[in-house]
């Protein structure tokens, strides 16, 4: 975790140092920080806000720490290698000001998971050699419920505390065909929630400048005891800071990172062959990532606000063989009455 502080530290430094004037408009798209930051403002007592998100990340290949591994080298002690994998979120939101100093927040994802395998050029018996094939699993994810409680605000700057709870929704017993055509339990990775409760913890701190913003927020997620298959995902810790420049009134223009954290998994599902593919295998599960995010906000005079972010791995060191990020998008609407 030092490493992730680290890199938010040097570049909240770099932004101190060349910040102009300070001042105060409520209008601008550099209002809202960028499209994949979750809740990074509060609202005024009755205030509400609706959003939509779409998310995709692409995942391909294999990495052990910060190495590649190939198909072949997962061969050598797995039946079945992991190859790419597509995750797709529709997030849905709402925001409320319950007053002045608390918001109340919730999020709930459909998420729709795609993941090509190949067996081994050795495989005997049921299954085929060297077949590819696609399992798939898709619905609602866990419900997430905060609260945004300001610590300290003024025209110019704020901090922010969440406090909140992963209510476990999203399924973790979805199935599909394996490669011998019979219907088994997907991995850890496809399945849609983690089947406990999470607490939620984190705090947000952002700055207005005259023609730009920047912003620190740490958002964690910790496990609360085992679900009933007998497992707990690992904590999950993350660490992001951004800076979002006025093009004009109506764009932004935006450059973050995001650095995350995650432990492996604690227990198993009695219902996954450890032996058969490496997604299977619970201390196989840790890791850490940290990805540089280009980002456009576009607000609208009626007050619809529209974000895009693009971002590309720039560090990744996993417990693997584990499958690597290729890169992730977000786009998203959000409005406020």
């Amino acid at each position: 975790m030092n490493r992730i502080f680290n890199y938010c530290c040097i570049i909240t430094a770099i932004l101190m140092a060349v910040s102009p004037s300070i001042f105060a408009d409520s209008s601008l798209p550099t209002d809202h920080a960028p499209i994949g930051v979750m809740g990074d403002h509060t609202h005024n007592a009755g205030e509400w806000m609706f959003s939509y998100r779409y998310g995709r990340m692409e995942m391909d290949g294999n990495r052990d720490g910060t190495s590649s591994v190939s198909v072949s080298e997962i061969h050598q002690d797995f039946m079945i290698a992991p190859l790419d994998m597509t995750m797709e979120m529709h997030m849905f939101g709402a925001m409320f000001g319950l007053n002045d100093d608390v918001t109340l927040m919730a999020m709930i994802p459909y998420k729709e998971l795609e993941m090509e395998m190949i067996t081994s050029p050795m495989s005997m018996g049921m299954m085929p050699a060297n077949y590819k094939f696609k399992t798939r699993s898709k619905g609602f994810g866990d419900l997430k419920l905060s609260a945004l409680w300001n610590l300290m605000g003024n025209d110019h700057s704020s901090l922010h505390a969440t406090i909140g709870m992963g209510v476990p929704i999203g399924s973790i017993k979805k199935q599909d065909d394996n490669a011998m055509g019979v219907r088994a339990r997907m991995p850890y990775m496809m399945q849609l929630g983690s089947g406990t409760y999470d607490p939620i913890l984190g705090l947000t701190y952002v700055m207005k400048y005259a023609h730009w913003t920047y912003g620190l927020q740490t958002l964690n997620t910790f496990r609360l005891g085992k679900n009933d298959q007998g497992y707990q995902l690992g904590n999950e810790y993350s660490a992001s800071t951004w800076a979002s420049m006025n093009l004009n009134h109506s764009v932004s223009l935006s450059l973050r990172l995001d650095a995350k954290a995650w432990e492996n998994i604690d227990g198993d599902d009695d219902d996954l062959d450890v032996m058969m593919a490496p997604t299977a295998r619970t201390d196989l599960r840790g890791g850490q990532r940290v990805d540089g995010i280009l980002g456009l906000n576009y607000l609208h005079g009626s007050g619809h606000r529209l974000g895009v972010e693009l971002g590309v791995p720039l560090h990744q060191d996993l417990d693997g063989p584990q499958m690597k990020t290729d890169y992730r998008l977000m786009l998203g609407w959000q409005y406020a009455i």
